[in-house]
């Protein structure tokens, strides 16, 4: 190829690329990821916690699988907005939706396919038989098809917990300019994430399990404090890869990069 009919693509478009692919990856495997309830507590060699909250009683740390993501999509966000606006922020996290939603039809697309018999009731079974699934696809179904009112609820709330993440970062960042980037970076994932953990289980169990407002409201604050102490300890995590982007980009691009974020 010629070398002036080769694509230059500059620092700036190089990264939001990068910066755009993981945050959408990691969005669309938090959510099949969720399938999976875990302990935490015992995840980490502890006896499970018992917490009584407004009358219900032995919540522990009992959590989607997808949570172990969902903060990167949130620093990935508050990068974003950083040195491209909420415009790209707000762009982005609609197109994410879109393609979940996409990849949930085809899930159910293929969940609805007619199995193979040898794959359906022979090839789950192991040759020592101490793990068997006597039904594959039926265990694909279980596993893959979330029920309709989830997949509601974690979209409008992720969405919901994007467009507030957004709006806050920014006004913070024009109340403090450059400085301050653990205060507009943590304070908009904690004012969004205490949206998220009670719009997603309002939706998904109040609307479409009738669970009652108390238990509600308790699962959802024992989901927080998890988030609210992950917020925190990601703080550093958001330095180094900011100090990195900087070096990564230059001085004069960075500037220019976070500058004009303000105003988008």
């Amino acid at each position: 190829m010629n070398e002036t009919n080769k694509i230059q693509f500059s620092k700036e478009y190089i990264l939001l690329f990068i910066l755009g692919g993981f945050f959408i990856t990691n969005a669309i495997v938090a959510e099949f990821m969720g399938v999976k309830i875990f302990s935490l507590e015992k995840t980490l060699g502890f006896n499970p916690l018992s917490i009584n909250l407004f009358g219900v009683k032995g919540l522990g740390l009992n959590l989607t699988a997808g949570v172990l993501l969902w903060p990167l999509v949130f620093i990935l966000t508050d990068l974003i907005n950083e040195y491209y606006g909420k415009r790209i922020v707000k762009l982005l996290s609609w197109f994410t939706v879109a393609l979940i939603l996409y990849s949930f039809v085809m899930i159910y697309w293929a969940i609805g396919l007619t199995p193979n018999e040898w794959w359906q009731f022979e090839s789950g079974i192991s040759a020592n038989e101490k793990l068997s699934i006597t039904d594959m696809d039926q265990s694909y179904k279980v596993i893959m098809g979330q029920g309709l009112w989830i997949i509601i609820g974690s979209m409008v709330a992720f969405l919901v917990g994007q467009l507030i993440d957004v709006t806050v970062f920014q006004r913070i960042k024009k109340q403090t300019g450059d400085s301050k980037i653990w205060l507009r970076a943590t304070g908009s994932t904690l004012v969004s994430q205490f949206i998220d953990s009670f719009v997603v289980i309002f939706i998904a169990f109040y609307i479409g399990a009738d669970w009652d407002l108390v238990r509600v409201f308790a699962i959802g604050l024992v989901n927080y404090f998890y988030k609210f102490t992950i917020a925190i300890l990601l703080t550093p995590l958001l330095y180094l890869i900011h100090d990195w982007i900087d070096k990564y980009l230059g001085n004069e691009i960075s500037e220019k990069l976070k500058s004009q974020a303000v105003s988008l």
